[in-house]
């Protein structure tokens, strides 16, 4: 591992956490997948070698009980949701280089391998403890089979994690009054003899290892305080018959805790690509065995996408398991927010979600909803979806500005020119901008924020849309044809650009795109270096790349799903269980909570005060409101700063009476880069709060041109 900007000369290995193979996927779980595949493609633009990998969490009580329950084994179970899960993923265009399972002879031979690691470096020691058991149905429980209070914060909680309180993770017999999950029985605590690793000898080294960790600040604050409170040792064997062996001696055939072969899952999963590809191609060791490039003596570049609720598992066990047994440590991890669907939770008992099928079938795209996942905020943040929402994003931002200067700059190129229009060279003022984009680009590698990326190319795609109604080149097809060229083949070069940045996003979208560029290849295997190019290929007639998606087509898909809720919680009334089963590997969303309401998370990123003093928050006044044509939502505002009077653009049309609004006070962001919409420049943000766009105004007599703060 280095802490060099990418692009480095090491191996990298992005990894997504696990999905659990217990259940259909929904957007909210697909949030880190799609996160991970657009950085792990980010990567590979900037030329950066990179395995992406993942795999089914395949054990755990969860599999086995449910197994149980539908009369079928537990491999048989878990076998039949990894293929789902393989089959989804690619139709979300989220394409692993490897996807493997954590039940496969491959991961079982590496797992009990570092285990016997451990063992032989004197890092794992018995332990009597006590261990829930159920005197009626006579057997003992692992973990998940049972429920109790927190012993830190009193809330209810999991045998292995306070799930619904402090989210500490439990060890057995910490659980205060247990009750068994399969018959409701009380629980009581008996001895048993079991396997611990000795976490707490490397409190030293986990300090250190969060100094140096990349990725989220999230990733490195949190677990900051579980080692300050004094880490416990970590029993990593179960009392159960589902699972990898413990190795070697094994008198009472305990298996391996979950937690202990899911992360060994990705060493594994990459070991499957490189023996599929070969060392030549990519060296699995170099990657994740220190030692084992003469070059590289500590490592390749490892960087884990996961969901936030599994922080502790991948920042003190597993980094520790690493350190333990001479395998290179993560370089970054990138925790994501939960996702939210309308304010509130998902809730798979009440079929409140969207699911990954649900989407596909109702004839979207996947690359506006990897858009809409990628940079709807920070990785970080929680996130709210809803169909409005969707809608807005995908309409304003890649119809109305990065579809909208592709399809009229090569529409105009491919009917005034037999080809791309090539000029002498790509004018300085196009390709300085094109520049940036790629230096916003490799900022937002580096700064592990898939955001950016989205945003990089949505600020070349403005910038575009403003360089060509700017110049105006159908004005000058007839007057100054040399210089209609040169316009027109900026353009297409700004537009080559954008198939190229745009790619770890929306790489089907940038595929076709490509295409109708006519470049030769693929776009998928090129770097930056091809968006500083320029254009070369015969353009071929374009088509709009992305679809308006309509208001009664989101009133249609509202309604569907209030049926589905109000028919499950029907079925509630009535006496049906609840089959909320989000346990495992990556429940990266937001699910059922009482207590959930209709305002969306508050976000985990701070800024400091200096960056708060950047904003440039005014008072203005609303002089003009008009439509804006062909917009159904968008007003153009004249607001009045005191200064100066700027045109403004905002969402307002159905939500308020036009002719109200002159002569209402209203907050401005003044400081906001332009942005042109539906060929307006809009130069500011008015703040509005909510879904109602209920305008931020005074109290008092603040004039216009007033500053906010």
């Amino acid at each position: 591992m280095s802490h060099d900007d990418f692009p480095t000369d090491r191996p990298a290995v992005v990894t997504c956490g696990l999905p659990y193979a217990n259940g259909d996927l929904h957007i909210g779980h697909l949030r880190t997948y799609v996160g991970g595949d657009v950085y792990s493609r980010a990567l590979e633009r900037l030329g950066q070698e990179t395995a992406f990998v993942s795999g089914s969490d395949m054990h755990g009580t969860p599999v086995a009980v449910n197994a149980e329950q539908e009369g079928v084994s537990p491999e048989a179970f878990a076998l039949d949701w990894h293929e789902r899960y393989a089959e989804t993923f690619p139709k979300f265009n989220v394409e692993f280089d490897n996807y493997g399972h954590t039940h496969d002879e491959t991961n079982t031979a590496v797992t009990q391998e570092l285990v016997r690691d451990l063992e032989d470096a004197g890092h794992v020691y018995e332990k009597e403890i006590m261990v829930a058991y159920d005197p009626v149905d006579d057997q003992y429980l692992p973990d998940r089979y049972v429920e109790g209070t927190c012993p830190y914060c009193g809330a209810h909680a999991r045998g292995d994690e306070c799930d619904e309180g402090c989210q500490r993770h439990l060890e057995p017999g910490e659980v205060e009054d247990p009750v068994s999950t399969i018959t409701g029985n009380p629980a009581e605590y008996r001895e048993r003899t079991h396997k611990f690793f000795a976490v707490s000898e490397f409190s030293e080294y986990l300090s250190g290892f969060l100094d140096r960790l990349e990725g989220t600040s999230n990733a490195r604050n949190q677990p900051r305080e579980w080692i300050e409170q004094g880490l416990q040792d970590w029993c990593i064997t179960r009392d159960m018959d589902w699972g990898i062996d413990y190795p070697g001696d094994n008198p009472q055939n305990l298996v391996l805790y979950v937690w202990v072969d899911a992360p060994i899952e990705y060493i594994s999963s990459t070991k499957q690509y490189s023996e599929r590809v070969g060392a030549d191609e990519y060296d699995w060791e170099a990657a994740w065995l220190e030692g084992a490039s003469d070059a590289h003596p500590e490592g390749g570049e490892i960087v884990h996408v996961i969901g936030r609720d599994i922080i502790q598992h991948h920042t003190i066990f597993w980094p520790a398991m690493l350190e333990a047994t001479d395998h290179a440590e993560p370089r970054a991890v990138m925790a994501s927010g939960f996702v939210t669907l309308g304010g509130k939770g998902f809730s798979t008992s009440r079929d409140r979600a969207v699911w990954a099928d649900e989407y596909l079938d109702e004839g979207f795209h996947p690359d506006p909803l990897r858009y809409y996942l990628a940079t709807n905020g920070g990785f970080q943040q929680d996130v709210d979806f809803s169909w409005e929402k969707f809608r807005d994003r995908v309409n304003t931002e890649l119809v109305g500005t990065v579809g909208n200067f592709l399809y009229r700059s090569l529409l105009f190129a491919h009917r005034n020119y037999d080809d791309a229009p090539i000029a002498d060279a790509t004018s300085d003022e196009v390709e300085a901008r094109i520049e940036a984009a790629i230096a916003d680009v490799e900022a937002a590698v580096n700064d592990y924020s898939v955001r950016a990326l989205g945003d990089a190319v949505t600020d070349l795609a403005r910038f575009g849309n403003e360089y060509i109604q700017r110049n105006e080149p159908w004005n000058l097809v007839d007057e100054d044809p040399d210089e209609a060229a040169r316009v027109i083949h900026d353009c297409v070069a700004v537009a080559k650009a954008i198939a190229v940045l745009f790619e770890p996003i929306a790489p089907e979208k940038c595929e076709r795109l490509w295409a109708q560029l006519g470049e030769d290849g693929s776009v998928h295997e090129v770097t930056v270096e091809a968006a500083r190019e320029g254009p070369a290929g015969d353009l071929a007639e374009p088509t709009e790349l992305f679809d308006q998606i309509e208001d009664e087509r989101v009133e249609a898909l509202n309604e569907k799903l209030e049926s589905r809720v109000a028919e499950a919680e029907a079925g509630d009334e009535e006496g049906d269980e609840p089959d909320d089963e989000d346990d495992g590997g990556d429940a990266d969303d937001a699910t059922d909570d009482p207590d959930a309401t209709d305002v969306d998370p508050l976000s985990d990123d701070r800024i400091g005060f200096d960056d708060f003093q950047e904003l440039d928050i005014r008072i203005g006044r609303i002089e003009e409101a008009e439509g804006i044509e062909g917009a159904d939502d968008l007003l153009r505002l004249r607001v009045d700063l005191g200064a100066e009077t700027r045109t403004i653009v905002a969402g307002l049309k159905r939500l308020h009476d036009v002719d109200d609004l002159p002569g209402t006070k209203v907050v401005v962001l003044a400081n906001m880069e332009k942005a042109e919409l539906f060929g307006v420049e809009s130069n500011g943000m008015v703040l509005a709060a909510g879904e109602e766009a209920d305008l931020l105004t005074t109290h008092g007599d603040a004039g216009p041109g007033t500053k906010v703060k």
